[in-house]
Order: structure tokens, then sequence, then C-alpha cells
């Protein structure tokens, strides 16, 4: 398999955000460099993006600054920091459940983005950490939707990266989690779609640059599995009846779990994408995603010691009566 190397930035970290990459054409109306940039951002002040230019806030590959009159084709890409916007603080904090010179293990809250991305740039677990932390190098191996809490891994030096890396490129991360669904309306069917305990499921899914959800084609050759499991049937401490499910997914596709268990018709609770793309709203924190990163096993590349680590969250929603 051959592995993308990532273009090294020529700007380091800065408030622990990393610098913004920016492709620019090699041909079109615009004469210089900064014509295009003041036209692919016509929302923000062209005056305000000639000053950048002017004070040297946008460079080349080579570090250098590109000023307002490089022409289009001198440069294939620039770089930049992003103006940092107020972000309203997510009220939800990360703990921290091993750090040493490699690995960062943490145990993610649910609405935390992993990485910046969109409204979240300081609130997020990367640069939360990288600022905790004291360490620009900081740079997630895996990730997990904003939505979805547990278990992440970091690397903490580039050095070491690539080997845990190469762990779930090669599938050799045991990986657990846990799902609350709402009962389906057959409470005694022995499992969802006709199927029975455990269930294992398949299907093909496609992620779409652009694309907020995933499209799943049953005509192709399937390319994610799941193997899911009965922990438990109830009423959950809020008084909905509930199905909490054991997931461990032996591939790893965008949004696979939430896609898998709304195509058995146990939609998991919370999951505004899934099957159904429901209207934006603000996140509810009564009723988080029942989505939940349980345990995380490996053989360290490095020392060759056996890793197991185990969140400390619970699901909101889990069964507490049967």
């Amino acid at each position: 398999m051959m592995t993308c190397v990532p273009m090294p930035s020529p700007l380091p970290v800065r408030n622990g955000v990393g610098p913004t990459r920016l492709r620019i054409p090699a041909s079109g109306p615009w004469a210089t460099v900064a014509e295009f940039v003041v036209a692919r951002f016509d929302h923000l002040d062209p005056a305000d993006l000639h000053r950048r230019f002017d004070d040297g806030d946008i460079v080349g590959v080579d570090g250098r600054p590109v000023g307002r009159t490089a022409v289009l084709g001198e440069h294939r890409f620039v770089w930049y920091h992003r103006d940092l916007p107020a972000e309203e603080p997510v009220p939800f904090h990360e703990e921290i459940l091993h750090v040493d010179d490699d690995l960062i293990v943490i145990d993610k809250p649910h609405f935390l983005p992993t990485t910046p991305g969109g409204r979240y740039l300081r609130e997020s677990a990367l640069v939360r950490l990288r600022l905790r932390l004291d360490n620009p190098d900081i740079t997630p191996i895996h990730r997990l939707d904003r939505a979805t809490a547990g278990l992440v891994m970091f690397s903490a030096r580039p050095a070491t990266r690539g080997a845990y890396q190469s762990l779930f490129e090669r599938r050799e991360v045991a990986k657990t989690y846990e799902a609350v669904s709402a009962l389906p309306r057959d409470p005694d069917a022995p499992a969802p779609a006709g199927h029975t305990w455990p269930v294992t499921y398949r299907n093909h899914i496609e992620a779409t640059r652009g694309r907020l959800r995933v499209v799943v084609d049953d005509t192709r050759e399937p390319n994610s599995e799941t193997l899911i499991d009965l922990l438990g049937r109830g009423v959950s401490e809020s008084g909905r009846a509930v199905l909490h499910t054991l997931l461990r997914p032996r591939t790893g596709r965008m949004h696979q779990l939430r896609v898998h268990l709304a195509a058995l018709g146990i939609r998991i609770l919370g999951d505004r994408w899934y099957p159904d793309l429901l209207p934006e709203a603000p996140d509810d924190h009564a009723l988080p995603l029942q989505l939940l990163a349980r345990e995380l096993e490996f053989t360290d590349p490095l020392s060759g010691a056996a890793r197991r680590f185990v969140t400390a969250r619970t699901l909101s929603e889990a069964p507490t009566t049967p």
C-alpha cells in the first residue's frame, strides 16, 4: 500500500492551530496570486487581504513571503495562519489517559471535534492538547466524529508517528464501541432486520469531499464490515425503551457504525444524519449521540508491549432497568 506523505508546512503551529494551505491555479482570469485570493475569499475585505500580502503573512513553499504582485503560476501553494474568530467554548473536557514521549491517548467528550474545522478551531481536542502539553508536534493518529465520545490516539512526535499510523492501515488495532438505539417496535424479534445476534453487517460506503453524509451503494462489493452484538435492552434513566449494542468494526469507513445501525433499523439515539438528515439545530447536550469508542487494543510497534485502553465514560441512555 502506498502511503501519502503530507506536504511539510513552511509555517509553524501558532496558538495550537496549524497553518492553512491554499492551492493556487496555474492559469485563470487573475493576473496575480493576490487577485485569485481576493476572488476566492470574496466575503473578506480586499484591503485586509492585500495588507496580509504586504505584511508577509502569506508565504510560499520555501517560507518566503508572496508579494501582492506575484504572478499567477509562480506558486502552486501558499500558506497562511487563519485569523482566529471568537469561539463559544465547548463546555466538556477531554481526559488524558496516557502520555509518553511517543503516544498520547485521551478520553474525548461528546461535542468536541478531534481536529480544527468549520467553526471549531481552538475548541478541538488537538489544539487543546497542543496548548495543554506545550507540544506543537502533536497530531491525531485517527479521528472520532465531533458527536462521538471516547478514545482517541495522538502522536507526540514526528519520528515515531508512522509506526502508530501503520497499525490502523494494517487493521492491527482492535476497536470496540457501544451504542444505544431506540428499542424496535417488535421487541421480541431475535435481532433487527431478520438477523440473529451477533450480526455481521457489510455494505459499500463511499465518502465524497464536500458532502456531509456518506453514500451507500448496495450494487457494489462491500468495503465495510461491523460485528454487532447485544449488550442488553431495557429502560434508560430518562424513561426511553432502548437497545444497547456492542460494536466491533473490522474496517474504518467514515460514519460506518452510524450507517450500519441505521440500515438495521436501530438508528443510534441522537443521530441527526442517519438514516435521514434532519434540519440543522443547536447541540442538544441533554441527548448526545449515543455512540462511544470504548476500547482500543494493540501491540505497541515500538516496545512490543500489549496495550489496552478503556474509556471511563458511559452512555447516558444505556438501560438501567431490564
